[in-house]
């Protein structure tokens, strides 16, 4: 009985010893074996490994990517404007012997030395940096600088950055309303600029068109009064062939012509002498008599009731 009691003692203390000798390196992990808390060596290779038991402690370490996320913070630019900066931070622990030197057995010891490693940098770099490069194309150049800055300083603690990018560069909410406001009067300065540019040009056209209409009007009534003169011309020529041919009758047909349009309204007047010569073929002819170029006598007509002479006005009495 007490045999196998020993026996079994002694088995549990094989399994023990076996557990505490024995453990497994994962694939995403390296261990550092510590001996009363001073490092001996590391494993980075996975698979199942063998430390002295109940002397030897292992320290493990994530060997993936790890990431770091900086607060914003406000950051003043070589042009002297303002601006907050959110960045993030990829690294990787690549000794752990240094990182546990330095910054213990926790990766939370690392993440307050980095923030302060990548504020740094931000602070160097942008700090010499105008706004416009920082929105431009130039923000790939800045950031590898802002890296090799971070990479440099980490080396020291047993980390290697992978990437450091600003996620968010915005301006301070003070400045925000004070940039919309110089924005609001370029764009108006743009607009002014581009209504007098089509008002110049509307004006120029305009003028174009002003001098254009001015120039057929002027041309259109020089071609009309020619017109006209020729028309004229050619009537006087006909008015004087034709009182060449027989004057009598041509000033027979021209004082009917006067008549008619003399008495065309029926209510004028003439205020004439009975014996004027513009009535000479009102008056009372012979019977017999030919007019001027009329061929047969004319009959006598009644003749038409005298025009009386209107009365001279009277003077105004003296006041």
């Amino acid at each position: 009985m007490n045999r196998m009691l020993l026996l079994a003692g002694i088995a549990v203390v094989a399994v023990v010893a076996t557990a505490s000798t024995l453990f497994t390196v994962q694939q995403t992990e390296q261990v550092m074996i510590t001996q009363f808390g001073q490092p001996i060596r590391v494993i980075d290779k996975p698979g199942l490994h063998a430390k002295i038991p109940f002397i030897q402690s292992i320290v493990s370490f994530d060997r993936r990517l790890l990431d770091f996320d900086a607060a914003g913070e406000e950051v003043i630019l070589g042009d002297q404007r303002r601006l907050t900066v959110d960045s993030f931070t990829r690294f990787r622990i690549t000794d752990p012997l240094l990182f546990f030197q330095t910054s213990g057995a926790q990766e939370a010891g690392i993440r307050g030395r980095l923030s302060s490693i990548v504020s740094s940098s931000l602070r160097r770099v942008l700090g010499s940096e105008p706004l416009l490069a920082v929105l431009s194309a130039d923000r790939q150049r800045i950031m590898n600088e802002i890296k090799r800055q971070v990479n440099e300083e980490a080396r020291r603690f047993g980390i290697g950055v992978e990437d450091v990018r600003i996620r968010r560069a915005d301006l301070p909410e003070e400045n925000t309303q004070a940039v919309l406001n110089r924005m609001q009067s370029e764009r108006e300065r743009v607009a002014r600029e581009a209504r007098a540019e089509g008002a110049e040009v509307a004006a120029r056209v305009r003028a174009g068109a002003d001098r254009e209409r001015t120039v057929l009007l002027a041309e259109s009534q020089a071609q009309a009064d020619v017109l006209r003169g020729q028309g004229e011309q050619e009537a006087i020529g006909l008015f004087a062939e034709a009182f060449q041919r027989d004057p009598q009758f041509f000033q027979f047909w021209r004082t009917m012509q006067a008549y008619r349009e003399a008495f065309s309204e029926g209510d004028a007047r003439l205020v004439l002498t009975p014996d004027s010569e513009f009535f000479r073929y009102f008056r009372s002819s012979q019977p017999g008599v030919p007019l001027p170029g009329v061929s047969e006598p004319v009959r006598p007509t009644p003749v038409a009731p005298a025009l009386e002479q209107a009365p001279a006005p009277q003077p105004a009495p003296a006041p």
